[in-house]
């Protein structure tokens, strides 16, 4: 099982949500930010380092969340979602397609 987290960053009533990069299983999809938990690392400690390398944004994390378990066809992941504040710098997303402030009410599955 790998461990993964996802920041819920709002800003004036909407959430931050990217486009995958068209690399790997999930490619081409939309997400909340984050990724993969590198050893010795927290939740938070990821989070904050992710935002930084994939938008070039310096986030607070906040409270946790919630987590989910998703299983696919060769690996299972724990997906750890944690509220964000944004601190610092302006979003230039490195590694997504697309970025897109939402509403919560227009979040499909």
């Amino acid at each position: 099982m790998k461990t993964v987290t996802a920041a819920i960053l709002m800003k004036n009533g909407h959430v931050l949500i990217a486009k995958r990069g068209y690399d790997g299983n999930a490619a081409g999809k939309w997400e909340f930010p984050g990724g993969k938990i590198e050893a010795g690392e927290t939740p938070e400690e990821c989070l904050r380092r992710e935002m930084k390398e994939e938008f070039c944004i310096d986030v607070e994390v906040k409270e946790f969340f919630g987590k989910s378990i998703y299983r696919y066809e060769n690996v299972t992941i724990n997906l750890l979602a944690y509220w964000t504040r944004w601190v610092s710098g302006n979003i230039f997303p490195t590694v997504h397609t697309e970025y897109r402030w939402v509403k919560p009410k227009d979040l499909v599955k």
